[in-house]
């Protein structure tokens, strides 16, 4: 088991032992999912290939118009 201490501003520092065993190094992040008994950790990193096609193209360009538009109806729904 592995402990760290909480500094005034709310930081830990990992050891050594469970950055290598989660694979993080300097610059990356974690999340923190509460559990019933406590919380566990996560790394949140991803290879920049994993990222490919996550967000869609439109099919067509849309104009400054259609924008304005969409803009305009999303308005009138709140």
């Amino acid at each position: 088991m592995s402990a760290a201490t909480i500094t005034s501003k709310g930081q830990i520092t990992l050891p050594k032992s469970v950055r290598d065993r989660l694979g993080l190094q300097s610059g990356d992040r974690v999340e923190f999912v509460a559990t019933g008994s406590g919380f566990m950790m996560f790394p949140v990193t991803r290879e920049l290939t994993e990222l490919k096609g996550m967000l869609a193209r439109p099919g067509r360009p849309v104009s400054i118009e259609d924008m304005n538009r969409a803009i305009a109806r999303m308005g009138r729904k709140r």
